[in-house]
């Protein structure tokens, strides 16, 4: 079982069921057709289908036990985009409340087989997005809890960077690591030929890395998903180490 000491449990399902009504929300205040600048190529309307079609792979592989072979991809004639969306939030939401967290699910990382995994990859899911609407309304970013962004950093290094790169069969090209530190936690990152690899560590061997990335929680967060420039973090050390973990994120999570 993975470790999940970054936030409450039940906090996670707080934030799927506020950042969905957010999302709702904004997908009524833009116009469809605007664009995600932080989505290329798609609009408004269609990411509020991709949410929609997320949440309803989810709830098919919970009830199925493995990834569905088919399921609802786009409204239903006479169904509006939003719900649609709401529908399939609704439905997923259920489903985790159900369960308790630690109890065994389907999932797509051998590390954590269990309700929470959903938990925090939806939370996630659906924060990332609405920032990116909030985006393609014109809006100033809302709240982002400093816990929730901690947790997040966690998600993105060990999930995507340590794991997602690995199933995509993806790697660096280059041997370096890089120390990622925001909020009195640290992590660090190494990728080379054939490896990417991060986990939680102390301050002692997050000195020892070629590179340091450090910020603020909300900032880092969103840093690594693509979400913030460079300059938004502070840098320090091999920068093309820190170039290679940022190259190699937009990868994994594209």
């Amino acid at each position: 079982m993975w470790r999940h000491d970054l936030v409450d449990p039940g906090r996670l399902l707080d934030v799927i069921a506020t950042e969905g009504e957010s999302l709702s929300e904004l997908g009524r205040a833009t116009a469809p057709e605007a664009p995600v600048p932080s989505c290329p190529g798609f609009t408004t309307d269609g990411l509020l289908r991709h949410v929609g079609s997320v949440c309803r792979v989810v709830t098919g592989r919970l009830e199925d036990g493995e990834p569905p072979e088919h399921w609802q991809r786009d409204p239903a004639e006479g169904q509006s985009t939003e719900e649609y969306l709401r529908t399939g939030l609704r439905e997923l939401h259920a489903r985790l409340v159900a369960h308790p967290p630690a109890e065994w699910a389907s999932t797509w990382w051998p590390a954590d087989e269990s309700y929470h995994f959903w938990r925090r990859r939806m939370a996630h899911e659906t924060t990332v997005h609405r920032v990116d609407l909030e985006e393609a309304a014109g809006r100033e970013r809302g709240h982002i809890g400093e816990d929730l962004a901690l947790d997040g950093v966690d998600e993105v290094l060990t999930l995507w960077f340590g794991h997602r790169l690995f199933q995509l069969g993806l790697s660096g090209t280059r041997e370096g690591s890089v120390a990622v530190r925001t909020g009195d936690h640290s992590w660090f990152a190494r990728a080379g030929p054939g490896e990417t690899h991060a986990w939680r560590c102390t301050e002692e061997e997050a000195d020892r890395a070629d590179a340091q990335v450090s910020g603020p929680p909300v900032t880092v967060y969103l840093w690594l998903w693509g979400r913030l420039p460079n300059r938004a973090v502070t840098q320090q050390g091999d920068f093309d180490a820190i170039a290679q973990l940022w190259a190699l994120l937009r990868l994994a999570t594209r």
